[in-house]
C-alpha cells in the first residue's frame, strides 16, 4: 500500500481510488438527482443538505460492503457528505436558476450558469 492510500485508509476508511470510484461514480449521480428534485418542487435549500447527508450514510454502508472499508469512520463519513452536497447544491443551482427564467421570464435573464439577474 502506498503512503497515500495508508493516509486515506488511516483518515477516511479507505483508498483513494475506491473512496474517488464511490463517491463519483455510485453516489454523485444520485446527489445530482436529488438537488435537481429538491429545486424541482420548489423547496427550501436546506433539505438538500439533509438528503446529502443520507446519501453520505449510504455511501459509507456501500463503500463497507463492496470494498471492505471502515464503517463507522467518521472522515468518511465527512468527506462523502461533503462532496455528495458540493454536487447537489451544484444540481440545486443549476435548476433553480433554469426554472427561475423560465417561469418568469419578464422579471428574470439568466446570468452565467447558475444565476439570474433582475431585467431593466
Amino acid at each position: 500500500m502506498s503512503p497515500l492510500d495508508t493516509f486515506m485508509f488511516d483518515w477516511f476508511g479507505d483508498t483513494l481510488f475506491n473512496v474517488l470510484l464511490f463517491n463519483l461514480v455510485l453516489v454523485g449521480p444520485a446527489s445530482f438527482a436529488a438537488g435537481h428534485a429538491v429545486a424541482l418542487i420548489w423547496r427550501p435549500w436546506f433539505q438538500v443538505v439533509l438528503y446529502s447527508a443520507l446519501l453520505a450514510a449510504g455511501l459509507r454502508f456501500l463503500d463497507y460492503a463492496l470494498a471492505g472499508a471502515e464503517l463507522w469512520s467518521i472522515g468518511g463519513f465527512l468527506l462523502g457528505w461533503a462532496v455528495q452536497l458540493a454536487i447537489a447544491a451544484f444540481a440545486y443551482r443549476l435548476t433553480r436558476a433554469h426554472q427561475m427564467v423560465r417561469q418568469y421570464p419578464w422579471l428574470y435573464r439568466r446570468k452565467g450558469l447558475l444565476g439570474w439577474e433582475e431585467r431593466l
